[in-house]
């Protein structure tokens, strides 16, 4: 992947910086060279010649970047669950009963495909209702890293429930 970087070589000094904090913070190199990345567009389209401090407000875009992402994705997956009625029937219809246990049995299949800890936290937040706080001190884990982990549970079942479909 070639990336073009500004003139203004106060930017490009802090590139290998920002990909080493990003991807400590996000645990995950790829997010963080897209993250750098999508700061770096930013920077370029902005009027980066009156940037006094290139280092700072590369950081800033940065955090600015990922706030907006995981705020944006927050949103979504909480809207698709709330829009996936996953509970059982009570009709007393037997076809919707067997639909249920099928999407029930469909959701235990793609929970089992997934990490441990996007395991627990799905379970733990929606069938036990614990808090990403609370849940965040069980795994020793920080809140966002429990966002992360909901959102790409939430991701994997909305995949296997549509391909199911």
């Amino acid at each position: 992947m070639t990336l073009k970087l500004p003139r203004n070589k106060g930017f490009l000094d802090h590139y290998e910086e920002l990909i080493g904090t990003w991807t400590r913070r996000l645990r995950s190199r790829h997010l963080a060279e897209d993250l750098t990345h999508d700061a770096f567009v930013r920077v370029l389209e902005s009027d980066s010649a009156a940037v006094e401090q290139p280092r700072a407000y590369l950081h800033q875009t940065a955090r600015n970047i990922a706030v907006d992402t995981f705020r944006r994705e927050d949103r979504r997956a909480l809207l698709e669950l709330e829009a996936a009625d996953y509970s059982l029937p009570h009709t007393g219809d037997p076809e919707a009963f067997m639909h249920a246990l099928q999407l029930a049995d469909s959701i235990e299949k793609a929970l089992a495909e997934l990490p441990l800890n996007c395991r627990k936290v799905f379970v733990w937040q929606k069938l036990e209702g614990l808090t990403q706080a609370e849940i965040a001190e069980r795994l020793c884990l920080s809140k966002n890293m429990v966002e992360k982990y909901m959102i790409r549970t939430l991701r994997h079942l909305r995949d296997r429930l549509e391909a199911r479909n």
